[in-house]
């Protein structure tokens, strides 16, 4: 054998042993998802968090085994680039008939950015192609159940829809709960007709997180069609059908960017995909990879289309974000796109006392924790090149002179070492001012919520001023600014200390002594800024989080190991 057919065979090995270590990485992915059918059933709740957290953490540690393997095989062959080009288009060849094939073209992009530490991207190393939706090629129809229904027979319908789902866990009333879901269904679409309901079809896939269980599918009338998820729950070892959503906007709250992604145990993705966007045609889809826990190509395709679009505006410059200058983070965004890119300062402003590994931790713990809806996905991006031209300049010097230690530049580029990529939301201090009293006051009472949201799931915010709070197109407070946070049972709440004399009282500052975790919740209406009216609102409809004892409560209910439910849904979306 020649010397270039041996590189051949040896390169076409190497595209299969990569091929082989995603597909034993997609087998792992699996068996822990699997898991999630038992923890909801045995209410497991504690094991579930485990299970998300393993899950989440095995990409890279399969991506860490897969590249030890080859550099045992390839020695000084494993930095040798004309060889990798020859392992790239081996690659391609390979994984071309997958219906997964994208996933498996991610994969590969890791593991070259690491063996060659790229900067940016490499088109000869890595598979990029901008100008591709990963879905248009999907034509396999991913597998669901299929219900016609007829107006007489509803109840029984959904009785067979329960049938097909089962569970080691009976249901407390079966036909309620079918009886439940038909009369929400006629209520919810009674603007299509007399007989609204003529079809239905659902996935077969069950989707598990937090404590629900959920059947995703669509339901159809004569003309028309919408979203049907129906939520399940497991209460006192007994199973009910807590709430059926219809509405998109109900929909979208459930696949959000600020929620923990779902164990959904999907042979293929890219089918899943295709079927939700045709639920949620307005989300982007890089958001749907990633809350299926695809976090890695949901990374992908945010790149892929943010940059798309970068490229089809080439006269449109990279701004600083709406809202007060951070003390921790430089932002900037890109006006026509909705996102935003953080950097970390070389140097903290006081009264910041956070180092920098502190900051990166913090992001952390958020990626690994559950956001219940209160927490924006911060993605983390390493090495993202930039034109210096593309940038304001006074974003430029800004970025220049305070976060110099995170960027490089390389010939008319600038290269992000390390920056956080989330949704663009629009800040709570802004969005307060702007609109009119009513929704300022829904967003107020909505902040007030989300606090209590992330107190439940041993979130405390840290800094709870409203700029440090966005509020998203459906109107949802969400917290995105994570320097400052920290968990509930880290914390002590306290109530202020009376002053012992008269010097004391009159001090303009504390005259009383408070440790780094000492909290003191009966400040917080001091330090918001808002108006007496919407923060006689707030402290209306959520007064309690103002008040040292509630914090208390809560840090005694989580130190018990007690689970805290906040349903992804209002209250008034449940079944009685």
């Amino acid at each position: 054998m020649s010397a270039d057919s041996a590189a051949l065979a040896q390169a076409v090995a190497v595209a299969g042993q990569i091929r082989d270590a995603f597909a034993d990485y997609h087998a792992r992915f699996a068996a822990i998802t699997r898991r999630a059918q038992g923890r909801f059933e045995r209410c497991d709740w504690n094991g579930a968090r485990d299970d998300a957290v393993e899950r989440i953490e095995l990409y890279d540690r399969c991506i860490a085994e897969a590249s030890d393997a080859l550099e045992t095989r390839l020695g000084e062959q494993a930095r040798d680039r004309g060889f990798w080009s020859q392992v790239h288009t081996a690659y391609a060849q390979a994984v071309a008939p997958l219906l997964d094939g994208e996933l498996y073209k991610t994969f590969f992009n890791t593991l070259t950015r690491r063996f060659f530490k790229t900067r940016g991207v490499d088109p000869a190393m890595e598979f990029v192609a901008l100008d591709i939706e990963p879905t248009d090629a999907i034509t396999h129809p991913v597998a669901r159940h299929s219900y016609a229904v007829s107006e007489e027979r509803l109840v029984e319908t959904f009785m067979r829809v329960l049938d097909d789902y089962p569970f080691a866990v009976p249901y407390a009333h079966r036909t309620r709960c079918a009886a439940g879901i038909a009369v929400r269904l006629q209520e919810d679409l009674q603007h299509w007709g007399p007989h609204p309901v003529r079809a239905v079809e659902l996935l077969n896939t069950v989707f598990y997180r937090e404590q629900r269980a959920y059947l995703i599918g669509r339901v159809f009338g004569e003309r028309a069609f919408s979203p049907c998820v129906i939520a399940l729950v497991n209460e006192d070892g007994a199973l009910k059908v807590d709430a059926v959503l219809t509405l998109r906007s109900e929909v979208v709250q459930l696949f959000s960017y600020s929620r923990s992604y779902f164990h959904a145990d999907l042979g293929t993705v890219g089918d899943a995909v295709v079927f939700l966007r045709t639920l949620l045609p307005g989300k982007p889809i890089d958001e749907l990879y990633t809350v299926l826990g695809r976090a890695k190509q949901g990374k992908t395709e945010r790149y892929r289309t943010f940059f798309r679009q970068f490229a089809a505006q080439p006269g449109e410059r990279l701004v600083r974000a709406d809202g007060e200058r951070g003390m921790v983070m430089a932002v900037f965004t890109l006006p026509s796109y909705p996102l935003v890119f953080k950097i970390i300062r070389d140097r903290f402003a006081y009264p910041k006392e956070v180092a920098r590994e502190e900051v990166e931790a913090k992001y952390s713990l958020v990626f690994h924790h559950d956001r219940v809806g209160r927490l924006v996905d911060a993605q983390p991006f390493r090495f993202l090149r930039f034109p210096r031209s593309r940038f304001e300049p006074d974003l430029l010097d800004e970025l220049l002179s305070t976060c110099a230690g995170s960027i490089s530049q390389d010939g008319d580029d600038l290269v992000l070492h390390l920056c956080y990529v989330e949704r663009r939301l629009r800040p709570l201090n802004l969005y307060v001012r702007e609109q009119p009293a009513e929704a300022a006051r829904a967003a107020v009472i909505d902040y007030g919520q989300a606090i209590r949201d992330l107190a439940l799931s041993n979130i405390f915010p840290g800094d709870l001023l409203l700029k440090n709070f966005g509020v998203s197109r459906h109107g949802r407070a969400i917290f995105y600014d994570y320097d400052e946070l920290c968990l509930v049972t880290d914390c002590r709440f306290r109530a202020v200390p009376a002053p012992r004399n008269h010097e004391e009282e009159m001090e303009s500052g504390a005259w009383f002594y408070a440790h780094g975790n000492d909290v003191f919740p009966e400040q917080f209406p001091r330090f918001l800024g808002l108006s007496p009216p919407l923060l006689g609102a707030l402290m209306h409809a959520h007064g309690d989080i103002f008040r040292m004892q509630w914090w208390q409560q809560v840090q005694a209910g989580l130190a018990s190991g007690q689970r805290n439910d906040v349903a992804p849904y209002p209250s008034q979306r449940r079944l009685p």
